[in-house]
């Protein structure tokens, strides 16, 4: 009976999680992930361009997950995903509770970690352009869930379990597994012991195995060192977070803040004979602080260039999941005990300005994009009517900043109108820096799209020569004079080439 109701408080949180963040399909990384899962169930799809997301999905059976899924239930592919997503959640989210029964013993304290988690599912981390779980179905939420049950069984001494499921996310999210199994590393050197004397010589212990383990891996990584080609430079130049030196003071904070408020939650741990949050915490700095210098290092070595799109400050993502939910235990047992407008004081304010932020996101969308209704964003109802009324071969053509115009909110072209568009300067962009070998031909699509605003009929015909291109999508400031725009609405045509 007990577990039915914590099993019920856990879904009733994944849902007002997702009610407070948002739920948006085929936005920014789905780009990628969503056509994988479309081209799986129907092969037919993108014979122009597949190479764009097809060749990164080879490290990760995500969409052939989600494709299996919708072949044995026969759910509707948006529906899927949408289940999935929801799922995902709280199975993040009994994560966080399983962590939190072996740190602390008041039920107030274990559930207060996972709500103040479920509240800021929308938190940036750092400068890594990350959220703590992104508004839509995510590869990286489902191995992070993986994760946080493999950092509850390493608690618990449980290796081959912690083993499992460590390798359910290294087939799910290869990069982010890499560091749970990092933070685990650390997590089973930890001793279980409470006594401060103990820490003076803990770090040494600790680190010196791990630091072993971690040498291995450099030995098959000769290739990084080969010079990579310029057009993989010239990719690689767009995204901030692949260099550290763009990175804002503000997310500098994000970095360094969270250590000593860990040091201090070591010493109330220490002080109030906590000894699983002290070994958690304890473990989160030294994870913290090998990770961080071993990503200066490889982001900052010219020989360790093609290493960059790996993006090793992105540890910060399960330490940030793993600070939060330490904060709201303690936060639980030591403020907000049994008193209910202290929940309220804190949790109300919170979830509607983080529920505002997301608002103000995504100004042009609805807060949840339903499957199967209407959309009041103009640029998500062209490309359904694309999908719906041009041929399944068709190459399209669109600003190559897209996803950046005003009202269109990051939805991505191949995700909703499952069709082949030529490169863009955006998501198409990462996908070359990851994977060199397409970096030419993403240079040389988007070369050819330079100055795409002045683009008149001719400059389209010259696309349809050279590329093949048979239609365009215009914002209505673009020019179509001349053209054939079959549909229309109040920002977007849709144009042949003909």
């Amino acid at each position: 009976m007990k577990g039915s109701r914590n099993f019920l408080l856990l879904a009733l949180l994944a849902v007002a999680a997702v009610l407070v963040e948002g739920y948006h399909p085929a936005i920014e990384d789905d780009t990628v992930y969503l056509p994988a899962i479309k081209m799986n169930l129907h092969p037919e799809l993108y014979p122009s361009d597949s190479p764009f997301f097809r060749l990164q999905m080879q490290a990760t059976v995500f969409d052939k997950l989600i494709a299996g899924s919708v072949r044995l239930t026969h759910v509707p592919l948006d529906w899927t995903v949408l289940f999935w997503h929801v799922g995902t959640i709280l199975l993040v989210l009994w994560g966080c509770w399983r962590i939190n029964r072996r740190c602390f013993a008041e039920p107030r304290a274990q559930w207060a970690g996972v709500a103040l988690v479920a509240a800021l599912l929308s938190l940036p981390v750092a400068g890594t352009a990350l959220f703590l779980v992104d508004q839509q179905l995510h590869p990286r939420a489902l191995a992070t869930a993986a994760i946080l049950a493999a950092v509850a069984a390493t608690l618990d001494r449980r290796r081959i379990p912690a083993f499992l499921l460590l390798a359910i996310a290294v087939i799910v999210h290869p990069v982010m597994a890499l560091f749970g199994i990092s933070f685990c590393l650390f997590l089973a050197l930890a001793p279980a012991s409470t006594d401060k004397a103990s820490k003076d010589t803990e770090l040494a212990g600790m680190v010196a195995p791990v630091l072993r383990l971690i040498s291995f891996a450099w030995l098959p990584l000769g290739w990084v060192v080969e010079a990579p080609p310029p057009a993989w430079q010239h990719a690689l130049a767009g995204p901030n977070y692949f260099f550290l030196t763009r990175w804002e003071w503000y997310e500098w904070l994000g970095v360094f803040a969270p250590l000593p408020i860990l040091w201090w939650f070591g010493e109330i741990a220490l002080r109030d004979r906590l000894p699983v949050v002290a070994r958690l915490s304890r473990s989160l700095i030294y994870f913290a602080v090998f990770q961080l210098l071993a990503a200066v290092a490889m982001l900052s070595i010219p020989a360790l260039a093609r290493i960059r799109p790996l993006q090793p400050m992105r540890y910060l993502h399960l330490f940030y999941f793993l600070f939060v939910l330490l904060a709201g235990g303690l936060l639980g047992q030591k403020v907000l005990r049994g008193h209910v407008w202290r929940w309220l004081l804190l949790f109300v304010p919170l979830s509607v300005g983080m529920f505002l932020g997301q608002r103000e996101s995504f100004t042009g969308t609805e807060h949840l994009e339903q499957p199967g209704r209407a959309s009041r964003n103009s640029w998500v109802e062209a490309f359904r009517w694309i999908q719906k009324n041009t041929p399944t071969d068709a190459l399209f053509a669109l600003d190559p900043f897209y996803m950046q115009l005003r009202g269109e909110d990051y939805h991505g072209f191949r995700a909703l109108a499952e069709r082949s568009v030529m490169a863009d300067m955006l998501k198409d962009r990462v996908v070359a820096a990851q994977v060199p070998k397409l970096a030419p031909i993403w240079e040389e699509q988007t070369n050819a799209q330079k100055g795409w605003a002045h683009f008149r009929k001719a400059d389209f015909e010259r696309l349809q020569t050279r590329y093949g291109v048979s239609w365009v999508v215009l914002a209505s400031a673009d020019s179509s004079k001349g053209m054939n725009c079959p549909y229309r609405n109040r920002d977007v045509l849709v144009c042949r080439v003909e």
